[in-house]
């Protein structure tokens, strides 16, 4: 009897542990983003940053048949919205005012991580139409078993999308960034896609890193150390302490060295890149630190922070430096994270992407699906007014 002659069979896991990690990333490494890889996942876990004192149980959708795991896909139980950066929390009003429990809810997406990249990883001799219906219908049976009052999945794929909206899933839209490489053979090129008054204006925040005595490097691989993934996490702290009760820091200090570790174990196609600012006048440790993740031709920045403040030291960390390396690596799309429309001013071009939603109580769809075409409509009419600040040229605006 061959493997496919067994059924589908679907359970749900307490933990990325419960799964083993050649099991989970042969079905994850063929995808582009690198936030679904096991090592990513476990790191959250390990390090206690996604866990079930802070509101996440996991609860991983496994797939099998004869026994050998075909499609998996990250899933927790949630207790609050907090780090899905949907910002789901009016329509948690509206429930609670009208008596609907809107948690725990199920919720589909690379914990804490708001770029896009949720769906689930099949075997590729699946059929994704079978897997896809078994999980969602796992996931109905699961609502109504668990009382749950939502599933939501979030930062979905285009594709993955367009499979829950047929299975009765609301399309919520959001707003992020993306920069793609047009073919640049240098930095010198992507600032003459600018307007005259930018070029100006990146120059001499780029100058002013050197005039505050500054030197920049990116880091990768060996020169990772664990004292500077250390320093990052200490830099990762002092970005959210600046925002008070509106901070996102769901990392905690175990994080940045588990990861670094597990990555260094095997070779893969996702690394790990620090950029770092280095101040003679203060010592010998980075004063600033970036952190960038590389899959293959994407890049992604994740975090950021300092030990104080140095003027246009974010711009260079995070946009500058990282889109200069970029195009010296042929990287041809960076992922900058959500944020302001400073992006814009960077060349960074503003998006949609989504969040799909389904509750258990219909009162909640019908709501929800009366209303969601004027919000989406007003959420892509802010999409469409940052992009009209784009400082590019007319002939580069052509172009793209």
């Amino acid at each position: 009897m061959q493997v496919s002659d067994y059924p589908l069979e679907l359970e749900f896991r307490p933990s990325i542990e419960d799964i083993a990690a050649a099991d989970w990333n042969r079905l994850a490494r063929p995808y582009p983003s690198p936030f679904l890889e096991w090592e990513w996942l476990s790191a959250l876990e390990r390090s206690g940053s996604i866990a079930p004192q802070n509101g996440w149980q996991p609860y991983h959708a496994v797939l099998s048949r004869g026994g050998q795991i075909t499609a998996v896909a990250p899933l927790y139980l949630k207790s609050h919205s907090m780090g899905e950066f949907v910002f789901d929390f009016a329509w948690a009003d509206v429930a609670e005012q009208m008596e609907i429990p809107y948690y725990p809810k199920l919720v589909g997406m690379s914990p804490a991580t708001p770029s896009v990249c949720f769906q689930t990883l099949v075997d590729p001799a699946e059929k994704h139409t079978e897997v896809n219906s078994t999980l969602l219908s796992g996931v109905d049976v699961l609502l109504e078993e668990l009382e749950l009052g939502a599933c939501a999945f979030n930062y979905v794929e285009p594709e993955f999308a367009d499979i829950l909206e047929r299975h009765g899933y609301i399309r919520w839209k959001h707003q992020n960034f993306i920069w793609e490489n047009p073919g640049l053979h240098d930095f010198g090129e992507y600032l003459a896609l600018f307007r005259k008054n930018q070029r100006r204006n990146i120059r001499r925040e780029r100058a002013s890193i050197a005039q505050q005595g500054l030197e920049i490097r990116v880091l990768q691989g060996a020169e990772l150390t664990q004292e500077l993934l250390r320093l990052m996490n200490s830099y990762y702290r002092n970005t959210n302490e600046q925002f008070g009760p509106w901070a996102a820091r769901f990392l905690s200090n175990e994080f940045f060295p588990l990861l670094a570790e597990a990555s260094a174990r095997e070779f893969t196609e996702r690394s790990i890149v620090l950029v770092a600012a280095y101040d003679a006048k203060v010592g010998s440790e980075p004063v600033a630190l970036s952190f960038l993740v590389r899959k293959g031709e994407l890049l992604f920045g994740r975090y950021w922070g300092a030990a104080g403040f140095y003027e246009n030291l974010h711009f260079e960390l995070c946009y500058y430096r990282p889109i200069e390396w970029a195009i010296a690596e042929g990287i041809r799309s960076f992922d900058p994270g959500i944020g302001s429309a400073h992006k814009v001013r960077r060349g960074f071009v503003a998006v949609p992407n989504y969040s799909m939603h389904r509750f258990r109580d219909p009162r909640m769809n019908a709501l929800m699906g009366m209303h969601i075409d004027r919000i989406n409509e007003m959420e892509q009419q802010q999409i469409d007014g940052l992009n009209e600040m784009l400082p590019f040229t007319r002939s580069s605006e052509g172009e793209s």
